[in-house]
């Protein structure tokens, strides 16, 4: 076969590859991100029935507000906890983007060096 024809096929054959790690790595950080979504409903469907009871077992409405503002507190603080939860993530995400991207472009870089006849 044509070296060109070679190289062209060598080049074909590694972009496959990493347009597949791309995707690999795109659904390793979807399912990270989203695994991350039913314990934040759970928090909130929590603070729901919470304040349900409050409204139903609350003998007076200064009670009733008393336990919708620590409940309200309580939310708040682990909402913000699965939020850090949440960016700590995401900053792991992006240093994997980072790493996927130096690598490749290395190898993109250096395959085209090498492709290159020497003028």
């Amino acid at each position: 076969m044509n070296p060109i024809l070679n190289t062209v096929k060598a080049y074909a054959d590694k972009s496959v590859e990493r347009m597949t790690s791309l995707g690999e790595l795109n659904l390793r950080a979807f399912n990270r991100l989203t695994d991350q979504q039913p314990a934040t409903m759970n928090l909130l469907m929590e603070h729901g029935n919470r304040t349900l009871a409050l409204m139903t077992g609350t003998p007076s409405y200064h009670e009733f507000l008393q336990g919708q503002c620590v409940a309200a507190k309580d939310l708040s603080t682990r909402l913000m906890t699965a939020t850090q939860d949440g960016l700590s993530v995401a900053g792991e995400i992006r240093e994997d983007y980072r790493a996927w991207f130096t690598k490749n472009w290395a190898e993109v870089t250096t395959d085209l060096r090498n492709a290159m006849p020497v003028a």
